[in-house]
């Protein structure tokens, strides 16, 4: 239905509209805002704010009842008696003696009963019917302009659709809410009426006089809050006032009602004429609704009428149309169907026919496939078997390619696979494909097993070794070997490329794809395993080619716990060039074995991404193997597709080379664990190689697979530290031979000497390349670089003085014992070590700090301590001893500085060097307590000489010349002066001289203090000997203040003359240089 516009302002109610007569007002007004209850009969339970009138209960039902006079016949002259106008009570008030009027609590209370629900949907029978005569007569209502008269004789202008009466919606509260603010009354409304409008006729009421509670959706009567507000809160029944004895009335004397402030109901006239005259505005509205829409109600029932009757004519026309067809479908259209039905039977049969054949068909092609797969020809089987599901399919291929109405083969065959005949069908056929990729798959394996064994057999392990090296150095940064063929590895030939390609379309025809490549990935692994096994000792004793000899055990088999132990056994019994040319072997296997198997494992993803396009791109399809130009949806491109994602997932290259990796070494290191105590003992050049051909090979399985190899480069690595421990102990127990035997004596520096402190020197500051060959494993084994002449320990010990040669450090010279010498090729082998194997520079560094701190020890033992009186023979120990001890010390304490820059370039070692600083300040407070040491042997010869001194009787001496002790005391410091500067540098001589000549001074000073002499013969002698003192150390740096001053002290002394001269010597025969072993050393220096 049209949609309800909304309701218009008062303002256009007073407009020209409002003179028109009440018939020609819209039909639309016939609606009732009190025709809601029955559509919406859902009551609100409390509403006490809301304002309810008669009018919202109104009815359609009350549109065809009597319109009610205004008047008299109000509804107050039907609910209550005339009442006395002047404000009396009625006649036929009973006396207050008989009669109690009643009050409100009489009145029982009104009991709401509950309204059913009736949904819309009922109603939506009736307006689907009415629904489009609504149309038709709201769209001929519209269709009259507004200066078209009526058939009143007035212009069809539009009322103010708020002024008719309209069904009530949801959408109307709203508005009608919004009116509680216009006027109320007519006089109201009249009032606000433009001027125009007066000379017109009488104006209609408008309904927005209406209070709008009465169009309430809600609203009922009966709700005493409801009829409170309606009945503007008067009271039902008046209620009487209380009765004096001298009260009365002066209209029969009955008693005064109490006056509460509310009008009686009854009473109220001015309520009941405003309902009066509600109930007659509403009234006038319906009867100008219903004139107005009369006319156009009953032309529109017209039209319809006609199309009922149009409708009843077409339905005539149409039973004779259809007994004119059933007439033609009996004489014509049954015969014709006849003929039709025969045709399709016949074509029936032949489709049946076909279908058996078909099926024989399908049934000897299964056989013939049999027969091929038995023979070995797969190509064919597969051919035939496709052919063959094709045919159970209705696809088969065939040469025939038109029938008699121009439709091929492959429409007239049917799908045999729902036949119960050949349930069991896709099974066998399973079966077959199966069979056919299980020989697909042995081809495969054996294409690529083979390729894989030939290549390892092909390629030497000198070619390996030096590929290896060449990366290797390409890794360190050397000078990069330019090769214009390509590897070994990357070759392959067109011929297994093709035959690859073949067995992989077979593969993939046959679904049989992750099954081969799953089997090619274990065969891959097992062939790990046979690689290392290949090159291993034999497991058995009664082998005659194994490492070690044993008796037979017989006939009978060897356990696996036995064949391990007898393998563990031979292994073990390998020497070291067997033990290393095993490895090798192994090493340079699984190299090329893991290069090729990338190259393979490339080739087949190659393969396998151009499995769906033609078979003539890339490599040429042999005959065998034909591609039709049709393909079935199930083993054609879907399968090529399949097969490629198949072969993606299980040939991971990654995964398998990191398998095939991880195999390898697990393998391995169980070889190496065994051999553990046997590496161990290996010479430092035989294990050089046993390192670099492990760290070579580690490398190349993680440039391969991308795994770094935990177990295989932490099982070497204990291997190194043990070696280390092994070596420094070696180290240690050569240096304490060597110096336990030394005698302490200088010793030539040869030219093998010199080059291994050059090599020391140069290694500071540059990689020495003597020793970093040792590690180039791969290089061609020529002419071994021959090492020094011979290794002197104490031979040297008979070189004639003038041929020694001493050793030079930053333009400093040391003559050394063998002791300094063996710590210096000591120091060597360990940089050796360090150069070649950087990664252990903390364990081999804290043992060469163990060397020197050993070194440092045990000199002192020997030294100070006398320790080489009992270990080398010596009868005493001399300052030449103590001077060459002090030589070695320096030197050590030159070198530390190169040693330690050595290990800062190898790598970052804060703490060692530190450990290598406080190495040199042990050297250094040895060194000194050397020298302290020679001052006090110093010093304690001088107080025996001063001693000896003080018993002389200067006065009564009768020898002459100078006495023996000033010429021992003169000898021995010379000679102490003559061996320092012999074997130490002027500066160290100084240090040493200074403080001798200043415990001299001290002594002989307070000596010739204290000493008596009254004549001037003892005073003479005393300058004697003090002269000679003087003569003999004149060239000694402090030695000639030592003389001025005793001069000075003896020349102060008083004395009486002397009645003859002093004997003075003219001639003082020199001390013999050569001292005794007693006269050098009679003091051994005390630990």
């Amino acid at each position: 239905m049209a949609p309800i516009s909304p309701r218009k302002s008062i303002d256009s109610l007073a407009s020209g509209t409002s003179t028109q007569s009440l018939s020609q007002l819209s039909l639309s007004q016939l609606d009732s805002p009190r025709a809601a209850p029955l559509r919406y009969p859902l009551r609100r339970g409390s509403t006490a704010s809301s304002v309810v009138s008669i009018g919202g209960i109104l009815d359609t039902s009350q549109h065809h009842g009597s319109i009610a006079e205004s008047g008299q016949n109000a509804i107050s002259t039907l609910l209550q008696p005339p009442i006395v106008r002047t404000g009396l009570t009625p006649h036929t008030a009973v006396s207050a003696t008989g009669y109690k009027a009643p009050s409100s609590r009489d009145i029982p209370p009104v009991t709401l009963t509950n309204i059913p629900h009736v949904d819309a949907k009922v109603f939506q029978p009736y307006l689907s019917q009415v629904g489009s005569l609504y149309d038709v007569f709201q769209q001929s209502k519209d269709g009259f302009p507004e200066d078209v008269p009526t058939p009143s004789g007035t212009k069809a202008g539009r009322l103010d659709e708020s002024d008719t009466l309209k069904p009530w919606s949801p959408e109307r509260r709203s508005s009608v809410m919004s009116l509680n603010s216009r006027p109320t009354s007519p006089q109201d409304f009249r009032g606000r009426r433009p001027s125009g409008a007066r000379s017109r006729g009488p104006a209609v009421t408008p309904l927005s006089t209406i209070p709008p509670v009465y169009f309430e959706e809600d609203f009922h009567l009966e709700n005493p809050r409801t009829f409170d507000i309606i009945s503007e809160k008067s009271e039902v029944v008046k209620p009487p006032r209380a009765s004096n004895k001298d009260d009365t009335q002066a209209n029969g004397g009955a008693p005064e009602l109490v006056s509460s402030g509310r009008k009686a109901l009854a009473t109220n006239a001015i309520l009941q004429e405003k309902l009066s005259w509600y109930m007659d505005t509403v009234e006038i509205h319906l009867i100008s609704s219903i004139s107005t829409a009369s006319k156009s109600f009953f032309t529109a029932l017209g039209s319809l009428r006609e199309l009922h009757a149009e409708a009843a004519d077409s339905v005539k026309r149409i039973q004779v149309l259809r007994k004119d067809l059933q007439k033609i479908d009996k004489e014509m259209a049954l015969g014709g169907l006849k003929v039709v039905n025969l045709r399709r039977r016949r074509e029936n049969v032949r489709m049946l026919a076909a279908a058996v054949a078909q099926l024989r068909d399908v049934v000897e092609s299964v056989s013939r496939c049999e027969d091929l797969v038995e023979q070995g020809e797969i190509e064919q089987a597969s051919d035939e078997l496709e052919q063959a599901e094709k045919m159970m399919a209705g696809e088969k291929m065939s040469t025939q390619t038109s029938g008699e109405n121009g439709h091929d083969t492959l429409e007239r065959t049917i799908d045999l696979r729902g036949l119960k005949a050949l349930e069991g069908a896709s099974e066998d056929l399973a079966i077959l494909w199966q069979r056919i990729g299980m020989g697909y798959e042995t081809r495969f394996l054996n294409d690529l097993l083979g390729d894989l064994r030939q290549h390892v057999g092909n390629v030497a392990s000198s070619a390996t070794l030096q590929r290896w090296g060449a990366s290797f150095q390409r890794q360190r940064g050397g000078q990069r070997v330019i090769s214009t063929a390509s590897p070994a590895y990357m070759n392959i030939d067109n011929a297994l490329r093709s035959s690859l390609n073949t067995q992989l379309m077979g593969l993939a025809r046959a679904h049989f794809t992750t099954a081969a490549a799953t089997s090619f990935k274990m065969a891959v692994l097992r062939e790990m395993k046979a690689l290392i096994r290949k090159h291993l000792p034999s497991s058995s004793d009664d082998d005659n080619e194994s490492m070690v000899s044993v008796s037979t055990h017989n006939d009978r088999q060897l356990t696996q716990q036995e064949k391990s132990s007898v393998l563990a056994r031979n292994l073990r019994a390998l020497d070291s060039e067997d033990a290393y040319t095993m490895l090798v072997g192994i090493y340079t296997g699984i190299s090329e074995c893991l290069r090729r198997l990338s190259t393979q494992v490339k080739i087949l993803l190659d393969l396998a991404s151009g499995l769906g396009s033609s078979p003539t791109a890339g490599i040429l399809s042999p005959t065998l193997s034909p591609r039709p130009q049709e393909e079935s949806p199930d083993r054609g491109p879907s399968a090529s597709a399949m097969a490629q994602d198949e072969i993606l997932q299980v040939l991971d290259m990654s995964s398998l080379l990191g398998q095939a990796v991880d195999i390898a070494q697990s393998q391995i290191t169980k070889v190496l664990k065994v051999r553990s105590e046997q590496t161990s003992l290996l010479s430092k050049e035989d294990f050089l190689k046993y390192f670099s051909l492990n760290r070579l090979f580690a490398d190349e399985c993680e440039a391969i697979s991308g795994r770094g190899g935990a177990a295989l480069k932490t099982i070497v690595g204990n291997q190194i530290r043990e070696f280390i421990t092994r070596f420094s102990e070696t180290q240690r127990q050569n240096i304490v031979k060597v110096m336990d035997s030394d005698r302490w004596d200088a010793r030539d520096f040869t030219d093998a000497d010199v080059a291994v402190l050059t090599r020391i020197l140069d290694a500071s500051t540059k990689d020495i390349e003597l020793w970093t060959e040792g590690s180039k494993i791969w290089a061609l084994e020529g002419g071994k670089e021959e090492k020094a002449p011979t290794e002197s320990n104490g031979d040297a010990n008979g070189v004639s003085k003038d041929k020694i040669r001493n050793a030079v450090v930053d333009e400093q010279k040391y003559i050394l014992p063998d002791s300094a010498v063996a710590i210096m090729r000591c120091i060597e082998e360990f940089e050796f070590l360090m150069a070649n194997i950087p990664t252990m520079i903390q364990d081999i560094a804290a043992q060469l700090l163990e060397v020197l701190k050993l070194f440092n020890s045990r000199s002192s033992q020997l030294i100070l301590g006398a320790g080489a009186t009992r270990s080398a023979g010596l009868k005493n120990i001399t300052t030449k001893h103590l001077a060459l001890s002090s030589q070695a010390l320096s030197f050590v304490i030159a070198l530390v500085p190169y040693v330690r820059e050595f290990f800062r370039r190898h790598g970052q070692a804060n703490q060692i060097m530190g450990d290598f600083d406080k190495i040199k300040r042990l050297c250094q407070e040895h060194q000194s307590g050397i020298h302290e040491k020679l001052v006090d042997i110093m010093t304690s010869r001088s107080s025996v000489h001063v001693t000896a001194m003080k018993k002389i009787d200067w006065d009564n001496d009768a020898s002459t010349g100078v006495h023996p002790y000033m010429e021992t005391l003169a000898k021995e410091t010379g000679t102490l002066h003559r061996v320092l500067s012999k074997h130490l540098p002027d500066m160290s001589v100084n240090m040493i001289m200074i403080p001798v000549f200043n415990n001299y001074r001290d002594q002989w000073v307070r000596a010739f203090e204290e000493a008596k002499v009254g004549t001037e013969e003892g005073k003479s002698r005393m300058h004697a000997d003090i002269t000679h003192l003087q003569t003999k150390l004149a060239k000694i740096e402090g030695a000639s203040s030592l003389g001025d001053k005793l001069l000075e002290i003896v020349n102060a002394k008083q004395v009486a003359k002397a009645t003859s001269k002093s004997d003075i010597p003219e001639k003082t025969e020199p001390p013999s240089e050569k001292l005794d072993s007693s006269n050098e050393g009679s003091e051994s220096p005390k630990s």
